[in-house]
Order: C-alpha cells, then structure tokens, then sequence
C-alpha cells in the first residue's frame, strides 16, 4: 500500500477540503431556499391583497 501517515494525512485532508466546500454549497443553497421563500412568501400575500381589494371594490 505505501504512503503510510503522510498518504493518511493527505487523504484527511483532502476530505476535509470535501466537506467544507460541501457544507458551503448546503449553506448558499439554504440561504437561496430562504430567499426564493420570502419571494414566494410576498408574492402570496400581494395577490391576497389584490383579491381583497377587488373584493371592496365591487362591494362600493
């Protein structure tokens, strides 16, 4: 096999590289989850708000 403790940790850390570029991608995902949500979010309650203003408006 060969490498011994310096093959071991450069394997580490190649793996530690790993997972820190892939907890970045789940962190800049999430953060893009939360603002398409407050996007969906706004969008909902601005039809409401259209909906209820049609509403009055039929109402008067």
């Amino acid at each position: 096999m060969g490498g011994g403790v310096r093959g071991l940790m450069t394997t580490s850390k190649l793996e530690a590289k790993k997972l820190r570029k892939g907890k970045n991608k789940a962190e800049e995902d999430l953060d893009s989850l939360k603002t398409d949500s407050k996007k969906l979010r706004l969008s909902i309650r601005t039809a409401s708000l259209g909906k209820m203003l049609k509403q009055w408006l039929l109402e008067c």
